[in-house]
């Protein structure tokens, strides 16, 4: 089996995304944002990309958190 230059091109080198790692990936963000305060109901009503826009800014989030708790 030839290793030659066709096997070295990026798109062929690329690892594959798997459904599991992502999967994986989600549900630890969705842990993270529970730790951060947030209900767990509410955690699970959201959208995967409304949960990673929310943990970019955690400190954010948190002082949003305990403003909402307070009222």
């Amino acid at each position: 089996m030839g290793s030659g230059r066709t096997l070295n091109k990026k798109p062929r080198t690329r690892p594959v995304k798997s459904e599991g790692e992502r999967r994986r990936r989600q549900a630890t963000q969705a842990k993270r944002l529970t730790a951060l305060g947030v209900p767990e109901e509410t955690v699970n009503a959201m959208q995967p990309g409304s949960i990673r826009t929310v943990l970019l800014r955690p400190a954010k989030a948190k002082a949003a958190i305990a403003k909402t708790a307070k009222s």
